[in-house]
């Protein structure tokens, strides 16, 4: 039987947002027989929606609604109303990744201890460690069904010619940890197929052998009787009672009436951007700065990893665009080790880009001999992305606009972020290592691309042990108020190397048994 629920009836979870936080949150807690109402702000698209078209596809799911980028990071000039690029949909965003599944290093949970402290910034450790999560991170990757590992059980996928192009040339420079943690199927599992190299694996896989919420968890959670979906539900604010506990969810629904939802527990799992958004505009008279807030700390210590794309224009041809996006993942450089020059590591990611994407963004705005020269070798090209530790600054934040309102009156976020001197020099490195990766295979030609909109949303309502330093604890739980809950990137403290998808899942199944054994006990 589908739940249904009255808007009035104040027994329930209310979720906001179906991501990787959220959907894996509503299964959760529907397995534990949790009554939950899942508000998610876009449409609710099936696999028949997607096309193996770059540029149709990321006009059909892509969060569009304005933003504005600030700062002094290369989007405040390049894409001033793009900061970030992610999905508005069920699913979210875990219809566009890459399925890329990497797990923090024990010393990425502590970056004041590791990194020690620097003049302007943020640094925390988390409340947690990695001995603390390392369970639940087998659940995840047992859940995603990650390739190569233990729980999965389940072998890598094979290796397409991009990931051999790169593996051999990482090898020739003397790395050895060279993988591929992907969360996309090498063999049936889960009730999902295996993987047929499609190559479209960020414009949604139309066969679903990539894992997404979209049609694995949300669908089981619905199945369970216990949690109720809504699609195209833009929530607006979150209401309190007298005593300052959230008691109601207020959203405009499919047909742009307003709608007021009454909850018991409110799990905000809307991203980086849009979690503390929604907790700035539910100011009131009891919270004249915002929800959870007396920190001073929602929305800021914005984080999305420093980065660098790179192409490589080989003597041959590669045909990078065939097989999954994601190549092979080298790890060598996730060490700390300052001697480089930075504090903290990164990852070089094969990322195969289709033409259409090469031709925009290579060289933003430019053209010429320069640009075509370069496109018309795109069979012969290879593509990685450099994902490294960010550091946490307050002045990197997300904030609301002055002025400027969104369809819903709301005022629009304004993404402000700089790039600090460790960041940069962590993100020349990785250039330079890929350059001298593609040399050694004899590339004729290596260039730099400007970075994409931000794919890897961190921070903003981070974690803390001290309820002074942060916005939750480390059960993503307010400091400030017991039943509002953090569910998504913006709890973590730091942003590590890898991608945070594992992270974030691993989170959801963890603070789903917090939150069910609390409300048993009544003390939420």
């Amino acid at each position: 039987m589908v739940a249904k629920f009255d808007l009035t009836d104040d027994s329930v979870v209310v979720i906001v947002g179906s991501g990787a936080g959220g959907g894996t949150l509503a299964h959760e807690l529907g397995k534990k027989q949790v009554n939950c109402v899942v508000l998610e702000a876009g449409k609710h698209f099936t696999q028949a929606d997607f096309e193996n078209d770059e540029w149709n596809m990321f006009g059909k799911i892509s969060w569009l609604d304005k933003r504005l980028s600030a700062g002094e990071w290369s989007h405040t000039k390049l894409n001033p109303h793009l900061p970030a690029w992610m999905v508005k949909g069920v699913g979210g965003t875990t219809i566009h990744w890459a399925g890329v599944s990497l797990r923090f290093q024990p010393h990425e949970f502590k970056a004041r201890t590791t990194y020690g402290e620097k003049a302007g910034l943020n640094l925390m450790d988390w409340p947690i460690d990695y001995d603390e999560l390392a369970p639940f991170y087998d659940q995840a990757e047992k859940r995603l069904g990650v390739g190569g590992t233990t729980a999965s059980g389940l072998a890598r996928l094979p290796e397409n010619n991009h990931y051999k192009v790169i593996a051999a040339g990482a090898r020739k420079i003397g790395y050895t940890q060279i993988g591929r943690p992907l969360a996309i199927n090498s063999a049936e599992y889960d009730d999902r197929p295996q993987c047929q190299q499609i190559g479209f694996c960020l414009q949604g896989c139309v066969i679903g052998a990539k894992w997404s919420t979209l049609y694995t968890d949300v669908p089981r959670a619905i199945d369970t009787g216990y949690v109720e979906l809504r699609s195209e539900a833009t929530v607006l604010r979150i209401e309190h009672d007298k005593t300052g506990r959230p008691n109601a969810v207020v959203y405009v629904d499919a047909a742009g009436n307003q709608q007021r939802q009454s909850a018991r527990v409110v799990c905000v799992a809307g991203n980086s951007i849009e979690s503390p958004r929604l907790l700035l505009n539910s100011e009131s008279s009891m919270y004249p700065d915002g929800l959870a807030n007396s920190s001073g700390q929602v929305g800021r210590n914005y984080l999305c990893h420093s980065m660098a794309f790179g192409f490589a224009i080989h003597q041959k041809p590669v045909h990078m665009y065939r097989g999954n996006a994601a190549a092979a993942i080298i790890s060598d450089e996730a060490r700390n080790d300052p001697s480089r020059g930075f504090t903290g590591g990164y990852h070089i990611e094969g990322l195969s880009f289709g033409l259409p994407f090469v031709s925009a963004f290579m060289k933003p705005g430019e053209w010429g001999r320069d640009v075509a020269s370069a496109v018309d070798k795109y069979d012969h090209m290879s593509s990685v992305a450099i994902v490294g530790e960010d550091e946490a600054s307050e002045s990197n934040a997300v904030t609301l606009h002055g002025t400027e309102k969104d369809q819903n009156g709301l005022p629009i976020p304004v993404v402000t972020k700089t790039f600090t001197d460790n960041d940069n020099a962590l993100a020349r490195h990785g250039f330079k290592q890929w350059t001298a990766l593609s040399e050694a295979m004899g590339a004729e030609r290596v260039i730099e691309m400007p970075i994409t909109p931000a794919a890897h949303n961190m921070g903003t309502n981070r974690m803390s042990e001290r309820p002074r330093d942060g916005v939750v604890n480390k059960w993503g739980q307010s400091h400030d108020i017991k039943n509002l809950f953090i569910s998504d990137g913006s709890q973590f403290t730091s942003s590590g190397s890898p991608n945070p998808t594992l992270t974030i899942v691993a989170l959801a199944v963890r603070q789903a048994g917090y939150i069910a054994d609390s409300m048993r006990r009544g003390e939420i």
